[in-house]
Parts: C-alpha cells; sequence; structure tokens
C-alpha cells in the first residue's frame, strides 16, 4: 500500500511542454510514474518524445482527464498562471493536484484551495517537491534514487530537508514520502498525511519534519496525542534563526515567542514525539525505533 498514489496512478503533466516541466516529466517516468498526457494550452494534438515514446499533450485537463482517465495532476507552471492551471485541474476533478510551483500570489492559492475544498481533489502544495511511493509512482521533483521501499512514512515541510531524510533512512526505506510544502496556504497539512500514515498498514513508523513559524506544528502534536497510534519521529528545521526574519519559505517567520523551533519541539514532545536536533539525530532515533519494531516481530 501506499497513500495519495500508487503503480495505477495515472498522471497528466501541466506545464509539461516547458522546460522544467519537460525535465522532470523524464525523471517522473524513468521512476516508474505512470505519465499518460502533458496539458498546455493552444497545442492540444501535439506531443513530447520521452526515451522514443510520444507522450500525447492535451489542450486543457478536462481534455486530458476524458481521453486518459487521469487522476493525477501535477503543476510546473509559471507563477503568473499556476492559479489558472490549478483552478482548472479542481474543475476538472482530478483526484490529486501536486503543485510544484514556487511563487504562487497569495490570493491565487486562497481561490484554488477555497474551489478545493468543496470538490473531490486534494491539492499537495504550492512550493512542494511532489510525493513518491518508491518502486510505484513519483509525483514532482523528489530525486528517485535516494531510497527504495519501506515501511517509514515521512512528511515534511521542506523539500531539501525531503531529500536528506530520504537519503539518511535509505537502507529503510520508505511507505511514501510527502513535501507539503512550506508557503503561509497549503492544500495538505501535517494532520492529513499524519491521518493517512496511521491508515496505512505498510507505514510502521513516521518521521515528521517542520519548521519554524505558524503553529501547524503545536496543532499536529495535539492530533498526535489523539488519534496517531504509530511512533512518530519529528524534527523542527530553524533553532537558530532570528525572529521576525523570514527563512525560506514564506511561512517560516518568527512572531514574538511563537512559531520558535524550541517552542514547536516542546509541544511535540509533550504529545510523545520523539525529536531530533538535527536531521542526522532525527535519522539516528529513527533506525532505533526501527530496531525495536524489528525485535518485536522476530
Amino acid at each position: 500500500m501506499a497513500i495519495f498514489i500508487d503503480e495505477y496512478s495515472r498522471v497528466l503533466v501541466q506545464g509539461m511542454t516547458g522546460r522544467e516541466g519537460r525535465k522532470h516529466t523524464q525523471r517522473m517516468i524513468m521512476s516508474g510514474t505512470r505519465i499518460v498526457g502533458g496539458v498546455t494550452p493552444g497545442k492540444g494534438g501535439e506531443s513530447v518524445l520521452f526515451e522514443e515514446d510520444p507522450v500525447p499533450v492535451y489542450g486543457s485537463v478536462a481534455e486530458g482527464v476524458e481521453a486518459t482517465g487521469a487522476n493525477v495532476s501535477v503543476v510546473f507552471v509559471p507563477p503568473r498562471f499556476a492559479g489558472a492551471a490549478v483552478l482548472e485541474a479542481v474543475e476538472s476533478q482530478i483526484e490529486l493536484c501536486v503543485v510544484i510551483t514556487e511563487g504562487i500570489p497569495v490570493r491565487d492559492a486562497l481561490e484554488f484551495h477555497a474551489a478545493a475544498a468543496s470538490s473531490r481533489t486534494r491539492i499537495i502544495g504550492p512550493n512542494c517537491p511532489g510525493l513518491i511511493s518508491p518502486g510505484k509512482s513519483n509525483v514532482g521533483i523528489i530525486p528517485a534514487h535516494i531510497a527504495g521501499r519501506g515501511g517509514i512514512g515521512l512528511v515534511s515541510k521542506s523539500g531539501t530537508l525531503t531529500y536528506q531524510m530520504m537519503y539518511e533512512l535509505r537502507d529503510h526505506g520508505f511507505s511514501t514520502a510527502v513535501g507539503i510544502g512550506g508557503d503561509p496556504v497549503i492544500g495538505t497539512s501535517h494532520i492529513d498525511v499524519l491521518q493517512a500514515f496511521e491508515e496505512d498498514d505498510d507505514t510502521d513508523v513516521i518521521v515528521m519534519i517542520g519548521e519554524i513559524g505558524g503553529d501547524a506544528e503545536e496543532r499536529a502534536g495535539a492530533y498526535i496525542a489523539q488519534n496517531i497510534t504509530k511512533p512518530v519521529i519529528g524534527y523542527v528545521a530553524g533553532f537558530t534563526a532570528p525572529p521576525g526574519k523570514t527563512m525560506g519559505h514564506a511561512g517560516a517567520i518568527i512572531t514574538g515567542s511563537g512559531g520558535t523551533a524550541a517552542a514547536k519541539k516542546k509541544a511535540l514532545e509533550a504529545a510523545g514525539v520523539m525529536v531530533g536536533e538535527t536531521p542526522s539525530q532525527t535519522a539516528s532515533l529513527a533506525r532505533d525505533v526501527i530496531a525495536d519494531i524489528r525485535r518485536q516481530r522476530a
């Protein structure tokens, strides 16, 4: 099993004919993702060759869905046009829309998230690396070679730390790794992913990566305390960040005494989460938990 995507996911790439869309479509195909088409307005009827196999281009998401039965889309559309692209996916009743684009205006993000709230579409992102279920499907920009299949479920705000944690724990493998994005307004939260991992039979251990700013990690801690039975290991990026300064992601800003890494660490530990102070220490904690699980099963 996996969460949100699997080997049967049929993926449309919105913006496939652009430089980034083309490059990452090639990477997704090479990692086994079922890319069934691309979407670029005005280019319907064309195709793009990948490994000598043509992938059709449709003029709209609706056309692509009708022709291919696609249930997932991934957005590599420039910020100015990305909001309209996501709305198009929502209106076409795509089940999962993964928004890679960085720099989407907050007003546009609010509009498409509001539309998705009353539809069947789950949005991951924006400004995220996407998600991967190793050996099954890879939707986004996560390098496929850094980890194989296993029992770790990973949810992270940070794309870079998603990659690092997957590499650190590559010998144990992952059921699914999800980069939810670090913008102030995102479609899928830590809590959404935690719930999905709790219900996934192939996920034994959950690793959760947060960062400074907002209260998402504190809310996740409260949810974990009440609803999660599987072991959770956490890490919060930004222990040395100065108050009042935006750090990397638009949402990563400390306001007064709120949103600090120390406060988030304290809240997670109060919920029973083991929290590392560095990515490597966090990976070490996860390895210890996995070893305990294996001993209990032996």
